[in-house]
């Protein structure tokens, strides 16, 4: 096993060590005896990018038969025994991978370990119809709670197809569709584990009160054993042109409370500084009630109910810039997208003032600092750097980049990206009660302006 171990400047004094197991599978561990607990973070280098036509949304269902039972332990158990021992656990499925994390009692860490490496090594001998029936059909449900079945749910899924085009591997989200769903077999199953969940193509990180040594023994007993598998495949190429060259558009009319307009932005790939200085700007224009968005529309013009800017940062490919405004009642969209237009041109010109750029880095460096003060938020970074830049130790100097990022870098940014011609947009016209409401209070207010 290699091993390195480094205190970044800038990083707070916590440090990261980082080995290598001879099946392939990457270790990090972080050390740190404030308080009397640990996380064990998973991340499987396999995500919705991996997937392939005709068979979206298996890495997303596999985040789930992951917790239905391995060879040691059957249905529940994973569950059972986690909470039982007064840990919490959960996964989560994106674009570019598929994490697993338990934060537990110090003590507890070795039974976590185990149970990680039991359903990574043996969950082909319970995964069986029957599982995969039964976590089909939560899956399907959980799309008709948070898509298909909410005000605005399908947004996110519109705006992603409309910023990537058919057959990028971005252009589907993880949650897939309900034909795929349909169509996946017991076989597909077995072959996306057989191929994405092997040691060689994860990464294991621990956080907390631990003994590194024994940690490090724990590790290489229960997951040493189990076997590399070299099948994968490099996920397609997410490769786009910088700016989309038009302005995509989509009316929907659906029974929503208000009228809406959001927007998707191609931004820089995750990583690099310009994607620090994309954040930065978005924080600027919709990071908040201080932001220039919330007190164009919100506060001024009370156009608005609400208004927001955020950043989903993506590594193989371009990054989204998110824009979502909720009209106020009897507020056409086409008078807020004039509004936001002439806010973003008047920040591609001017910049941010050195207030609003010292605001923003503070709150970007909080949210870093959030998340490393946590074991588990500092688990996860240490992950995701690792499989997303190969470099576990990025997560403890990330802070430094965004501070060290310029006021012009950020206008730079701004003018570059967030201009007309590179958006999609998703304006929401609605339909029943809310729209006959809205079309009143809109008359109403012509007559109002009338007299």
């Amino acid at each position: 096993m290699g091993h390195t171990a480094t205190q970044q400047a800038g990083s707070g004094g916590l440090t990261a060590t980082e080995h290598r197991l001879a099946n392939g599978l990457r270790v990090v561990l972080s050390e740190d005896h404030l308080t009397p607990v640990a996380a064990v973070c998973l991340w499987y280098d396999v995500g919705s990018r991996h997937e392939v036509k005709g068979r979206t949304g298996l890495a997303h269902l596999f985040e789930h038969l992951m917790f239905q039972g391995s060879a040691q332990v059957t249905g529940n158990g994973h569950f059972e025994l986690v909470q039982g021992a007064g840990g919490s656990l959960n996964g989560t499925t994106s674009f570019e991978r598929t994490n697993y994390f338990e934060t537990m009692p110090a003590h507890q860490v070795e039974l976590a370990l185990w149970l990680e490496a039991d359903r990574m090594g043996s969950l082909l001998a319970a995964l069986d119809e029957e599982s995969l029936e039964n976590q089909r059909d939560v899956v399907k449900n959980e799309r008709r709670q948070r898509y298909d079945n909410v005000p605005y749910g399908t947004a996110f899924e519109r705006l992603v197809a409309m910023a990537y085009p058919e057959g990028h591997p971005y252009h589907h989200t993880p949650i897939g569709s309900m034909a795929d769903l349909d169509a996946a077999s017991l076989e597909d199953a077995r072959t996306f584990f057989r191929t994405y969940y092997a040691p060689n193509n994860a990464v294991l990180s621990v956080v907390g009160d631990i003994d590194p040594e024994q940690t490090l023994a724990w590790i290489e007993k229960y997951f040493g054993s189990i076997p590399a598998h070299d099948a994968k495949q490099p996920p397609r190429d997410g490769t786009l042109p910088e700016v989309i060259g038009e302005q995509l558009r989509e009316v929907v009319r659906e029974d929503v409370p208000s009228r809406a307009l959001m927007a998707a932005y191609r931004l820089p790939h995750d990583g690099t500084r310009e994607a620090d200085a994309a954040d930065l700007a978005l924080t600027v224009l919709g990071g908040g009630e201080s932001s220039r968005l919330h007190n164009r529309l919100v506060r001024r013009d009370r156009s608005a109910v609400g208004a927001g800017f955020g950043m989903l940062r993506l590594a193989g490919a371009p990054s989204l810039g998110w824009l979502d405004v909720k009209a106020s009642a009897g507020v056409e969209v086409a008078d807020i997208e004039a509004a936001v237009d002439d806010e973003l041109a008047r920040f591609a010109a001017e910049g941010p003032t050195p207030e609003e750029m010292e605001r923003a880095q503070a709150q970007l460096e909080r949210e870093w600092l959030d998340r490393l003060a946590t074991v588990g938020g500092r688990a996860d970074e240490l992950c995701r750097f690792a499989v997303l830049f190969g470099d576990p130790q990025l997560a403890l100097t990330a802070v430094d980049r965004v501070l060290a990022v310029t006021a012009d870098e950020v206008r730079t940014v701004a003018a570059a990206r967030l201009r007309p011609d590179n958006r999609a947009v998703l304006v929401y016209e609605p339909t029943g009660a809310a729209g006959e409401d809205a079309g009143a209070a809109a008359n109403e207010g012509e007559g109002e302006s009338a007299q």
